[in-house]
């Protein structure tokens, strides 16, 4: 197996210069490559003033150069989230710059570096030799979910130890496959997992994301990882051909008929990992039954608050401080525990509080429901609990058979063991797909808009 290297010395020479990094298709690029177009755009990003650059790539190899050609240079790094024209007005008020492949929006008073470069000089780069950096600056932003996207600050200590824990789980597990992906590099789960892990381990990834289940069923083979969501996994019906090596999924609980359903149709059980933005990573599980528990990674410390949500002591935060997170959950030992969801899903009903996660969770542990959420709807007469649902294919026939009204009592009855009446949703959509951003978060108000329009 391949050294594993470090952030800040990973382009210095240590690997041979054949050695692949990035591919598309039946074309690859080469370690030689990233680090002669590390040291152009170092080269050119040194000798500009601009010191704050966003980056604004759909190809994962343009992404990885301009990412450390700005750490060799000193500068800041921000990553919008996603390259859509509000987004980009929004969150480049305080750049100075923009890296960028693709055709996007470009404020005028904004220097814009369009990748690849047409011009690399050679010259000066047969003299140039890149330093170790010892200092990253590097801005994410939350996906917003559950409100405002917060712009969040990461460090290369904190990096450099999420990327050394993923190694020591699974590297083993991986070896020398390639990484295919379906989530962005724009944000925490994707720049480490598609991107960063795969680097320091000298593990090839694809230049482009997956889009469509066809691809994710072409693409599995023994020799590759994928990187992904539930988002795209709940929806798996087809069986891939081949098997995966690993399947690493993050953005939420996969419910556990999706994990079965995704081992059946790609031929490995997901690793889940769970964890935030603001947090990284806190806990991982590969679901075998339903009460599978999490299990924390190695270096995180966990209580829970007087609330029950976890309270943190992470080094991928602040290894010198803990950290409120609004998470519910119950601790079954020092290295385990389960997710109850989130304390701000906790809503009154009839004077009562009702957990929308766990109204999700019972619905889901029905094998006619392949996915569900939960919204409460407040009206002048009335505040009731309403369910949106994506049904399994016994889910289906079953309410083909009974019909709309027989298979909601139906539903309503097998809910009754776990809740209580006010908890029971009271209206009910049946859906192909429950609205959802890019990195596979339910968007909450086009959910109620199901059930008020």
């Amino acid at each position: 197996m391949r050294e594993f290297l470090p952030l800040n010395t990973l382009l210095l020479g240590s690997r041979v210069p054949s050695h692949p990094v990035a591919f598309f298709k039946n074309t690859s690029v080469s370690w030689g490559e990233l680090t002669q177009d590390v040291k152009a755009l170092t080269l050119i990003l040194k000798a500009h003033p601009a010191k704050i650059w966003a980056l604004a790539f759909e190809d994962s190899y343009l992404f990885t150069v301009a990412f450390f050609a700005l750490c060799h240079s000193e500068k800041s790094i921000v990553l919008p989230g996603n390259l859509q024209e509000s987004t980009l007005k929004e969150r480049l008020h305080h750049c100075d710059g923009i890296l960028h492949d693709a055709q996007i929006f470009l404020p005028k008073n904004k220097k814009n570096l369009s990748l690849p470069l047409t011009e690399n000089p050679v010259s000066l780069l047969e003299q140039k030799t890149l330093q170790a950096f010892n200092h990253l600056d590097l801005t994410l932003y939350t996906s917003g979910s559950s409100g405002q996207p917060k712009a969040i600050r990461k460090t290369l200590f904190q990096l450099q130890a999420e990327l050394t824990q993923l190694e020591s789980l699974w590297g083993g597990l991986l070896k020398e496959t390639r990484i295919q992906s379906t989530v962005s590099h724009q944000h925490i789960y994707g720049l480490l997992f598609r991107v960063l892990w795969p680097l320091c381990a000298g593990r090839p990834f694809s230049r482009f994301d997956l889009v469509y289940l066809e691809q994710m069923n072409t693409n599995a083979n023994k020799e590759t990882a994928l990187i992904t969501s539930p988002a795209l996994l709940k929806r798996l019906f087809e069986p891939a051909s081949k098997a995966y090596c690993a399947i690493f999924s993050s953005g939420g609980p996969l419910p556990f008929l999706a994990s079965k359903q995704t081992q059946a149709c790609l031929g490995v059980t997901p690793i889940e990992v769970y964890g935030s933005t603001e947090t990284g990573g806190i806990g991982f599980r590969s679901q075998t039954n339903p009460n599978t528990p999490w299990a924390f990674f190695k270096e995180i410390r966990a209580r829970l608050d007087e609330k029950g949500c976890l309270v943190l002591l992470s080094p991928y935060i602040d290894v010198s401080k803990e950290y409120q997170t609004n998470d519910l959950c119950v601790l079954l030992s020092p290295f385990e525990f389960e997710i109850k969801g989130r304390a701000d899903r906790v809503v009154k009903i009839e004077e009562k509080r009702v957990s929308l996660s766990e109204v999700e969770l019972r619905l889901c542990q029905n094998p006619w429901i392949l996915d569900a959420a939960a919204t409460p709807l407040i009206t002048e007469k009335r505040h009731m609990i309403t369910a949106v649902l994506i049904l399994s294919d016994e889910g289906k026939k079953e309410h083909s058979r009974l019909g709309h009204g027989k298979f909601k009592l139906a539903l309503r009855q097998s809910l009754k063991t776990w809740l209580e009446a006010n908890a029971i949703p009271r209206k009910w959509r049946i859906v192909e797909e429950i609205p959802q951003n890019n990195q596979g978060k339910r968007k909450d108000k086009e959910i109620e808009a199901l059930f008020t329009r």
